[in-house]
């Protein structure tokens, strides 16, 4: 990784010792009472979850479906100022899964850099090298490829065929040809520790985003064990609804504080045993 980004990524680690990742998904029909379910509705929930989870989290990442189906995307430019000003050591993760080729992908990985100003975006390297060429020239953002999905029908084409399944060779062409192209990462699901625990022994050194803890149902210690690096760091574990939805009530705030102190709690403390075991 370029020390622009290798830095950004070890200050967003060290910042709280966190681990942890919230993710930005807001929807107006599970707001809590008292939030308009518009543009205004999202950006002020948006901003009292930040405020109730920045001390816990080392990254945000906003899924811009969210915003765009709702034609918020001004919410979305509010949500990524507001992170800047509230958790400045927080990493920016757009979640848009882009992925095309030619002057389309520059145009996506313009809108992600220079629009929304993300430290990173995840993409979908179908198309192949050429179509992540454009997102890998931002010498200091990252390029987060999709690996081993947590959902259950990412099986279909990333585990086929069995002898060299799909996601290790995305694994080991990330950790090597892409790697030495720009700043690289991989989305490994926490529902699939196995396969995570496959990609990090390809890819030793590559940080890896871990979605799939808390209502996906994927644990916390099984992807500690599986996919920390040999500093105890390299993961960045998402919790999206389980953290923004952990109470519908008046409490939502402080019950979505509670969740991410909790979360970001195991992981601090499951990172420093394994780290305590490896020497």
């Amino acid at each position: 990784m370029t020390p622009a980004f290798a830095v950004r990524l070890a200050e967003a680690h060290n910042r709280f010792d966190s681990l942890l990742c919230v993710g930005l998904d807001p929807d107006p029909q599970r707001f809590p009472a008292g939030f308009s379910r518009d543009e205004a509705g999202i950006k002020a929930f948006n901003r009292a979850i930040v405020d109730a989870t920045a001390e816990h989290a080392c990254a945000f990442k906003p899924q811009i479906a969210y915003f765009a189906a709702l034609g918020a995307e001004g919410a979305l430019e509010d949500c990524i100022a507001y992170i800047r000003k509230r958790a400045p050591h927080a990493l920016l993760i757009l979640d848009a899964k882009r992925g095309d080729i030619g002057d389309t992908a520059k145009r996506y990985a313009q809108e992600a850099f220079e629009r929304y100003g993300a430290d990173a975006v995840t993409v979908n390297p179908y198309l192949g090298t050429d179509s992540l060429a454009p997102f890998l020239a931002y010498e200091d953002r990252a390029t987060i490829v999709l690996c081993r999905t947590s959902n259950p029908g990412g099986a279909e084409f990333q585990e086929t065929p069995e002898a060299d399944p799909l996601y290790l060779r995305v694994a080991r062409t990330a950790a090597t040809a892409w790697a030495e192209m720009g700043n690289v990462m991989l989305v490994a699901g926490a529902t699939r520790p196995r396969e995570l625990a496959a990609i990090r022994t390809v890819a030793p050194s590559l940080p890896l985003l871990v979605p799939g803890v808390g209502a996906q149902g994927g644990d916390p210690e099984a992807v500690l064990a599986a996919g920390l690096d040999a500093q105890g760091r390299g993961l960045l574990i998402n919790s999206s609804r389980g953290i923004l939805y952990a109470s519908q009530g008046p409490d939502f705030a402080e019950a979505a504080a509670q969740a991410a102190a909790e979360l970001a709690g195991v992981l601090r403390a499951g990172a420093a045993e394994k780290l305590k075991q490896a020497t």
